[in-house]
């Protein structure tokens, strides 16, 4: 008789692109996001969870750009239609306004954060799944509206420990770009074209001048071998688009610069100026510095930058980016500022795609992840990872008055738990505690419990004792002292606040 074969055992591992976040990272970004949503709820935002699974129709083709729906999302074909985890959560929100727009106050102010999904290739800081967290205004073209989140997003840096001087909030305008590129002869149905500069001019930071040279002209093959079609642009128009992604200066001053460092005949004024899209776009700018400056956010905080682009094909008026200054040090020792953590700007168009009129929106998105980092580096969470405090279980027997004894302290609001493995080897429960870096251990043998009181062992102070040559500073401060079982909620908040 022939035997069976055994059905292999599944790997334990983390699919590629995607990671799990234990109990100290999920605390801290709980943290951090609440400190952003109290900000968000005191500018009049409200807050949204929509369905993470949309219609492929509904995301549209924004991200990524390619002809399919199973490439650069997570998508899967159901009853004759294509469905999709989302990319942001800002194609999401335009389906909600649309689908609820004559239920909702206008202009709709909300924010929402969670989970995104890219199927894109994963690498070093880049993953498949990430957190954002969002704010938009939608149903007013009013650049007040952008202006304003502008400022609210440089009180949430700051909200969540950002010091001033230590991010920067930049701001251009789409339709400045626009006018660039339709005087280098990129006209405005040439959406491919319009749509490989964005991305490459996008990439700036990350490839350099010649990595976004080759994007603009015929193409790129990345280290992997991995070839991107270029736009396939001339070089007088190349020359035109990189001088005006690294400029020498704001708007009124700014001179544009070739390949070869000299200055080129005309100034971004003067381009715009030949454009009326140009032209709308500065004035615009102008009006947003006005305003930012009047409710006091000096250039310190936010400041007008031509060379911001974002990549998404969606914006069609200011776009925002908020990049951290400070320095850090990265994975070979060398120093660098730590970049960009949160990007929006207007997009007036997308909601249009549901009802066929034209909505003004804008909005914001921060990378949750980038920020925490960011956080992380500079010393800033608050979270220091203390558990429970553990009872812990000498007769089975007695296990209710184990569980009286954690509920009086969470009762009180102190998180407690009861020791739920095999009791029989004390150390091993003591050890659990302290991998669960718990503060105090609750013991009561049933010695203490005929004598009505427990024993608390200060995990936190014992582990400074044993680090510690000399026992001398700590003769005042027992490590494990006993107390009335009558008193045991009061020793705890006691010995919790030291």
């Amino acid at each position: 008789m022939a035997k069976t074969k055994k059905t292999p055992r599944p790997k334990a591992e983390t699919p590629k692109g995607f990671r799990d976040y234990f109990g100290r990272d999920v605390a801290e970004r709980k943290d951090m996001l609440d400190a952003i949503a109290r900000v968000y709820h005191l500018y009049g935002f409200e807050a949204l969870e929509s369905s993470a699974v949309e219609t492929v129709e509904a995301l549209g083709k924004f991200l990524p750009d390619v002809d399919r729906p199973n490439e650069g999302v997570f998508a899967w074909e159901e009853d004759n239609d294509w469905l999709a985890l989302r990319y942001d959560l800002t194609a999401p929100l335009a389906r909600v306004y649309a689908q609820h727009r004559n239920d909702l106050p206008t202009p709709y102010r909300r924010y929402a954060m969670g989970p995104v999904w890219r199927n894109e290739k994963p690498g070093p800081g880049r993953f498949r799944q990430f957190y954002q967290c969002d704010a938009d205004t939608v149903g007013t073209a009013s650049v007040a509206a952008d202006a304003e989140i502008c400022m609210m997003l440089a009180d949430a840096l700051e909200a969540v420990g950002i010091e001033r001087g230590d991010y920067v909030i930049r701001v251009n305008n789409r339709k400045v770009l626009n006018g660039v590129l339709e005087v280098a002869g990129i006209v405005e149905d040439d959406e491919r074209t319009r749509g490989i500069v964005l991305r490459a001019i996008d990439k700036l930071d990350r490839l350099g001048p010649d990595g976004v040279r080759a994007l603009l002209g015929k193409g790129r093959k990345d280290e992997s071998g991995d070839y991107t079609e270029g736009a396939g642009l001339d070089h007088g128009a190349i020359a035109m688009i990189l001088a005006f992604a690294r400029p020498d200066s704001g708007p009124s001053g700014f001179v544009m610069k070739n390949d070869s460092g000299d200055a080129l005949d005309m100034s971004l004024r003067e381009i715009c100026m030949r454009t009326a899209v140009g032209l709308a776009g500065l004035e615009e700018l102008n009006d947003i510095e006005r305003l930012v400056r009047r409710a006091g956010y000096g250039p310190d905080r936010i400041v007008i930058d031509p060379s911001v682009v974002r990549g998404l094909g969606y914006y069609t008026g200011p776009v925002f980016e908020a990049e951290l200054t400070f320095e850090i040090t990265d994975e070979k020792g060398r120093p660098r500022q730590f970049g960009s953590v949160a990007g929006g700007g207007r997009y007036d168009d997308l909601v249009k795609r549901f009802t066929g009129q034209a909505v003004p929106a804008t909005g914001i998105s921060i990378g949750v992840d980038r920020l925490l980092a960011a956080l992380r580096a500079k010393g800033q969470l608050q979270g220091d990872g203390t558990g429970p405090v553990v009872v812990t279980v000498m007769d089975r027997d007695r296990m209710a008055d184990y569980q009286a004894m954690a509920a009086e302290l969470r009762a009180a609001g102190i998180r407690a738990e009861v020791y739920l493995g095999n009791p029989k080897n004390f150390g091993n429960q003591l050890k659990y505690a302290d991998k669960r870096g718990s503060p105090l251990a609750i013991i009561q043998g049933s010695d203490e419990a005929e004598r009505g009181v427990v024993q608390i062992k200060d995990l936190v102070l014992g582990a400074k004792i044993a680090e510690t040559a000399t026992l001398e500073e700590w003769k005042d401060q027992p490590a494990q002292f006993e107390c009335s079982r009558a008193d045991l909620l009061a020793r705890v908040q006691e010995r919790l606040q030291r």
